[in-house]
């Protein structure tokens, strides 16, 4: 009979791992990482290949098919992720990137999504002003973008906060500028504080010494100019150009810098 796979245990139940996800020679006792799920008959199979998201997790996905229930995503592995009709905000396109969050479905005990992702936001945090987080572009409003941070907590960033290209689905770290009397948070990109100052310093000089001494961005820079150079506000580039100033290291213009010839 020919081999269909592998019987794994966690020493209380075991499980399935298809012969297609076998790798080299493998013995008993032997351990293997797997991720484990129900298939289309409620059964438990382990597969080797990691899934782009978990239980818990908030995440952009593709849809790959429709059908008279719902929306099935691609989620990295063999069985696509299911939501229903009744998990969708709106009615979900093939092809199209949505934002979701992974889920323990009561009734079927699968792993479901839901684009309904604002119920599943933690509203208690421990969040403080300058701690740094990673988010992710979760949507645009009219004030700028809603964030993920750190997978639990939403927050905001503003419009005026914002200077390069940002994108819903994009991961990046960022600062919390500010937690609001009613508990909300909003978010920077750029650091938060004056003891960033000295790290903006370090990007400014280097500039200046691979420019010969010269950089043209000045106290009138656009700010656009400015995070284009250099990756941070005008707020904190001009707050650190004088600090240099204020040290003697640079001569300041309307759109131009310069390091200071010591002799």
């Amino acid at each position: 009979m020919a081999m269909i796979g592998l019987y794994l245990t966690d020493g209380e139940s075991d499980v399935l791992l298809p012969k297609k996800y076998v790798k080299g020679n493998p013995k008993v006792d032997d351990v293997i990482t797997v991720f484990v799920y129900l298939d289309n008959d409620n059964r438990a199979i382990a597969t080797t290949l990691q899934p782009f998201a978990s239980v818990g997790d908030f995440v952009f996905l593709t849809v790959k098919d429709v059908n008279t229930h719902g929306a099935f995503m691609d989620w990295g592995i063999a069985k696509d992720i299911f939501v229903p009709y009744a998990e969708q905000r709106e009615d979900m396109e093939i092809g199209k990137q949505y934002l979701v969050h992974l889920f323990i479905d009561d009734h079927s005990e699968r792993i479901t999504a839901t684009t309904k992702w604002g119920s599943y936001i933690e509203k208690e945090h421990d969040l403080e002003v300058d701690d740094e987080v990673q988010i992710l572009i979760a949507e645009k409003t009219d004030l700028g973008y809603k964030v993920i941070i750190e997978n639990k907590f939403e927050g905001l960033i503003f419009n005026n906060e914002i200077f390069g290209d940002v994108r819903p689905g994009d991961i990046s770290r960022a600062y919390i500028k500010n937690i609001r009397f009613d508990g909300k948070v909003d978010v920077s990109l750029q650091p938060i504080g004056y003891h960033h100052i000295e790290d903006n310093k370090l990007v400014i000089l280097h500039h200046l010494k691979i420019n010969n001494g010269t950089l043209d961005l000045g106290d009138k820079s656009p700010a656009e100019s400015i995070y284009t150079k250099l990756k941070m506000s005008k707020k904190n580039f001009k707050r650190t150009i004088g600090g240099l100033y204020k040290d003697r290291i640079i001569t300041v213009g309307d759109f131009e810098i310069k390091l200071i010839a010591i002799d």
